[in-house]
């Protein structure tokens, strides 16, 4: 007898014996055909067992690879099918991925559903429509970085640490940035109503503003006298770096000797463009900075450049200077002894990086630390000028609304802020102890008579957007942190 196992033997019979190989495949098919009843039965016995003592014996073989989640599934499972009403399931999972992400208590990580991601993206490529304020949370509270420059909230007053405590009669603490983000949105040329807290002011401040288009232009450049340049860069977006080439050929023919290189209200944006930048004006293979993740590992990124700026540069920051803008600070102060002027940064040293969902939505997250070329880490200390240099003192009075009429008897703290302004117009109001009084309203009158204003003796409308005007007018003139930095120019220029 053959070996039927073997596949020679096998072999052998079929090429021998043609008639007995087709019996031996017809036995060969009844045995696989009984072979499939065995497994159905087998499969309908296991199935059985199953059913009879219960789930634990089938999920037993197959353990959950996320145990810890178990809590969150069995949560989301009571309430999508117990809670007496009807449920958003995606919102119910939307609120469980932001309440993750609020727990790590970090005001630059955050979760955005469509809208907000949406909302995120336009800031950093393209123009959107709104007040134009970086803004952020801090300990519930939502906080401003600091404004566009030309923005509506700029020209509205808001300033760089002001804490807005509602938006529309609307409370807004407790809120994520990209939260608060949506509610201070809205179409070009509507309003929206912010009562704003801020250092030194006894009372909230009331400020209704005019939404507008916000252009992502980042660098605005100028000539000053004798051969010094002012380019200001007022965020890092996709473009930027490309914008401050195109300002530096712009003002090298015009024969720029000296440069000041303004990231004063620069709330930062994008790594990529602050590492480029300081580039820019640091000599080849020198450190811009360390990026330190959480087990100790650095990548350190070195200067490209093919050709560092030959001539003097003085860079200005202030409280209002954050993130890439300090990156690019600090890069220039140790990698190329660039002189920074003005007052204390703000002080972020942590760098974040966004994963975007298949739905539209997405997350920001802080992935790491910056260091400077040195190794400093500056988060919450902010960065010391080399010259401290202060702004006059009425470059801080507070907005006053136009739609706010102040008159005679009136007493607040926006009487004071326009008595101020009446003052360092040239007009004397008398006491500045924020009561409307006769002297009050002569200056007013004054005011309004070298205007060409009409002379109400009271503050509204046209009255209150010219004084305010005035004022920022003479504080342009009277930059006391541009002039140090022209001054301190000239003496490199003419070594």
């Amino acid at each position: 007898m053959k070996n039927e196992s073997g596949e020679a033997s096998v072999e052998e019979e079929n090429q021998k014996q043609p008639k007995e190989a087709g019996k031996f495949i017809k036995i060969k098919k009844f045995t696989f055909i009984m072979g499939i009843f065995l497994v159905i039965f087998l499969t309908a016995g296991i199935t059985t067992i199953a059913l009879t003592f219960g789930d634990e014996k089938v999920e037993s073989l197959a353990p959950d690879k996320h145990a810890e989640f178990e809590k969150l599934y069995s949560t989301y499972d009571k309430i999508k099918d117990d809670y007496y009403e009807e449920v958003d399931e995606e919102k119910l999972v939307d609120g469980a991925i932001n309440g993750m992400i609020k727990s790590l208590d970090d005001p630059y990580s955050a979760y955005m559903d469509k809208k907000e991601a949406s909302s995120f993206h336009e800031s950093i490529s393209s123009s959107f429509e709104g007040i134009g304020a970086e803004i952020q949370e801090q300990d519930g509270q939502i906080m401003v970085v600091s404004p566009i420059k030309g923005s509506p909230a700029e020209k509205a007053g808001v300033k760089p640490n002001d804490i807005i405590l509602s938006v529309d009669g609307k409370s807004v603490e407790g809120l994520s940035s990209s939260e608060a983000v949506l509610k201070i949105r809205g179409e070009k040329g509507t309003k929206v109503d912010l009562s704003i807290s801020r250092a030194g002011e006894s009372e909230p401040i009331e400020l209704t503003i005019k939404r507008d288009t916000i252009p992502i232009e980042t660098v605005y450049a100028e000539m000053l006298d004798d051969g010094v340049a002012k380019i200001q860069v007022t965020s890092f977006s996709e473009h930027t770096v490309q914008e401050l080439k195109t300002a530096l050929e712009e003002m090298s023919k015009k024969d720029m000797k000296g440069l000041v290189l303004d990231l004063r209200g620069n709330p930062g944006g994008l790594l990529d463009q602050a590492i480029e930048m300081a580039s820019l004006f640091i000599p080849n293979g020198k450190v811009v900075l360390q990026v330190e993740d959480r087990s100790g590992k650095k990548d350190v990124y070195k200067s490209e450049n093919d050709g560092e700026l030959k001539i003097p540069v003085v860079v200005l920051i202030d409280d209002g200077s954050a993130s890439a803008s300090e990156i690019v600070a600090a890069a220039v102060s140790e990698s190329a002894d660039i002189p920074l002027i003005g007052v204390k940064s703000f002080g972020k040293g942590t760098v974040q990086t966004a994963q975007d969902f298949e739905d539209g939505s997405n997350f920001k997250y802080t992935a790491a630390k910056w260091l400077t070329p040195e190794g400093n880490w500056i988060h919450k200390k902010g960065i010391k000028p080399d010259i401290n240099v202060k702004l006059p003192d009425y470059a801080s009075l507070p907005y006053i609304s136009p739609d706010k009429e102040l008159k005679a008897s009136d007493s607040s703290s926006e009487v004071k802020a326009a008595e101020e302004m009446l003052k360092e117009a040239g007009h004397d109001p008398g006491k500045i102890d924020g009561f409307f009084d006769e002297a009050t309203k002569n200056a007013v009158t004054a005011f309004q008579r070298e205007q060409k204003i009409k002379e109400t003796g009271t503050i509204k409308d046209d009255t209150t957007v010219k004084l305010m005007q005035v004022i920022q007018e003479k504080i342009l003139k009277n930059d006391t942190q541009v002039k140090k930095a022209v001054e301190v120019l000239k003496k490199e220029i003419n070594k």
